[in-house]
This record gives structure tokens, C-alpha cells and sequence, in this order.
């Protein structure tokens, strides 16, 4: 961490402000050489991609519930997978947090703003390679193993590109709830639970389920389907719209968090 420090001074300009292409080079070296950070978006692809595919496998043709809706089917695996994209978002930041090296970071670039953007702006492009290559590969693994199901139906291309923005924005929302509270013992002691187990199992209770469906990962996965659900009170473009909403508001948070914090 230190050497980024002097990566990022070395290549400061007059003001004492790191230039943009330094310090998304920093956050980078960052990415490829912490391991805790490269391994957690490999983990979130094979996990949907390797088990939607072994679902698919398995009960493809037996299971209802994958084929008359098969946004759900294809995007099975992305149930699981998106606990480790959590992780990865919240490590993304917290980790300097939970080491104190943030204050290294804050040295190396004063302008805050730019140090956040360029986790932001690292943190989405991992989600959307993760996107990209997981619903490519969880729309193949589908198609070959459940080749009678409706799968080319009107709502493959929305569920695609759902598929796509989704992790990206599931990565950028915890990122930006991690900058928030500032602590990665509490980002991950709620935002894993909640979303990996939490939110589905309240989708379920009456009494919550219309509060419920507003979060981002509800609203956000509700777009992977084909089929419309009655019970929910909005589109599912709308629900990606929802979930960008709570993507771009924890982001905001967690500038004005960062900003204020005393390193």
C-alpha cells in the first residue's frame, strides 16, 4: 500500500492532486494484487454461472418454477453469486477501512472525490464483467440443458441486460454503503445477510412483502424475470430503475461520508 502511496505522489501534479489516470492505475494494482479482491468477483461468476448450469442440469425439464418463468432458471446461479459480489463491493473500501489505510490513500490523493470515483468507476467495471460474462454463460448453460423451455421469449433481451447492470449496480450500492457506516465488520455483518438471506425470506411474509420488494436486490432481480408477478407494484424495468436509485444514492452517501472523515 505504501508503494501506491508513492506511485500515486510521484505522479501528483503541482496542486498536490493526483491525476485521475494515477490513481485508477493505484486502485487497479490495488484490484490485482490483493487477493481478497480479485478472488471475490471469480468466485461470484463461477458460483453463477457453475450452478445456475447444474440446476439447469438437474431440473431443467422437471421443475416448473425454471420453465414457465425462465428468467428465473437462467439466473439461478446469481442467487448465490451476488453474496460474493457483496463482499467484493464492501472490500472494495472497507478493508482500508478495517486496516487504517485509508488515511495512506487520503495522503497519496487529497482529492477525495477522485480517490471515490475511481473506486466507483473500478467497482462497476468488475460488476459489469461479472454481468456480462455470467448472464452470457448462464443464458448458454440454460439453452443447452433446457433446450424445450421458451427461453427466446420477448423478455430474453431485458433479462440479459438486466443480468448485465445488476451486478454492476449491486457492487456500487454496497461500495457506497460501505463508505457510509465506514466499517467493514458492520457492511458485512448486514449487507451479506441481508441480501443473501434476509430480503428473499421477507419477500415471502404478507405483512412486509410490499415494503420489501422496493429494496435494491429485490427490485434489481425482479427485472431478470420473464413473467410479470401481480403482487409487485411496478414494471420490471422499473425495478432496475429502482435499483439503480438505491445504487446512485448510497454512491452519493458515501461521498459526502468520505469527505467528512477524519483520517
Amino acid at each position: 500500500m505504501n508503494a501506491l502511496a508513492a506511485t500515486a505522489t510521484s505522479n501528483a501534479s503541482p496542486s498536490n492532486t493526483a491525476p485521475w489516470s494515477a490513481v485508477l492505475r493505484a486502485e487497479r494494482i490495488k484490484l490485482t494484487t490483493l487477493r481478497s479482491l480479485w478472488v471475490t468477483p471469480l468466485v461470484a461468476l463461477l458460483l453463477t454461472v457453475g450452478l445456475g448450469a447444474a440446476v439447469s442440469a438437474a431440473l431443467g425439464g422437471k421443475d416448473a418454477d425454471l420453465t414457465e418463468d425462465p428468467g428465473v432458471g437462467i439466473h439461478y446461479g446469481l442467487n448465490f453469486g451476488q453474496a460474493a459480489l457483496v463482499c467484493f463491493g464492501v472490500l472494495l473500501i472497507g478493508q482500508e477501512f478495517g486496516t487504517r489505510m485509508i488515511g495512506v490513500s487520503l495522503t497519496a490523493v487529497p482529492h477525495r472525490g477522485r480517490l471515490y470515483a475511481a473506486k466507483l468507476a473500478l467497482g462497476a467495471a468488475v460488476g459489469l464483467g461479472v454481468g456480462l460474462l455470467g448472464a452470457g454463460g448462464s443464458v448458454a448453460a440454460y439453452a443447452a440443458f433446457a433446450p424445450g423451455a421458451a427461453w427466446r421469449g420477448p423478455g430474453l433481451v431485458r433479462s440479459a441486460t438486466a443480468g448485465v447492470l445488476y451486478p454492476a449496480l449491486l457492487v456500487v450500492f454496497c461500495l457506497g454503503l460501505t463508505a457510509v457506516l465506514r466499517n467493514l465488520t458492520a457492511a458485512m455483518g448486514l449487507l451479506v445477510p441481508t441480501v443473501f438471506l434476509l430480503s428473499p425470506l421477507l419477500s415471502g411474509v404478507p405483512v412486509v412483502r410490499h415494503a420489501v420488494q422496493f429494496l435494491p436486490d429485490r427490485a434489481g432481480q425482479y427485472a431478470l424475470h420473464y413473467a410479470d408477478d401481480p403482487q409487485v407494484a411496478y414494471g420490471h424495468w422499473t425495478g432496475l430503475l429502482i435499483a439503480a436509485g438505491w445504487a446512485a444514492a448510497a454512491a452519493y452517501g458515501g461521498l459526502r461520508s468520505l469527505r467528512r472523515y477524519e483520517a
